[in-house]
């Protein structure tokens, strides 16, 4: 990663982390609590898998979320937000609050919404 010298380094790289796409949908999944990986999967829709999947292991590898096996029969896997992990939900809210205030929906979405009424 290139980094602009007359910025923080670590506000880039946090930056460049939670701009990645799918990032915070998935960060807000994990805010509800633990969840397996197909709850999870269920809850975004329209994650792939395999994209679930790496985001899940770039936030395991930045301390964010751990990956937790359960000893039963069958195994589980649950995958649930660090004190780290927790710490962005003021930003994850926060940019909710923005959205709802600033941001225009997606033209897909607001021709459904259009569409139901």
């Amino acid at each position: 990663m290139r980094f602009n010298h007359t910025m923080c380094p670590r506000f880039q790289a946090a930056v460049d982390l939670l701009g990645k796409r799918w990032t915070g949908v998935v960060l807000k999944a994990l805010l509800d609590g633990p969840a397996r990986f197909a709850e999870i999967a269920q809850r975004l829709e329209v994650v792939s898998e395999r994209m679930l999947s790496e985001r899940l292991k770039e936030l395991e590898a930045e301390g964010i979320v751990e990956r937790r096996v359960i000893p039963s029969s069958p195994v589980h896997v649950e995958y649930e937000l660090t004190a780290k992990g927790r710490a962005l939900g003021g930003v994850i809210d926060a940019i909710g609050r923005w959205a709802e205030r600033w941001g225009d929906p997606p033209p897909a979405v607001s021709r459904r919404r259009t569409a139901v009424r």
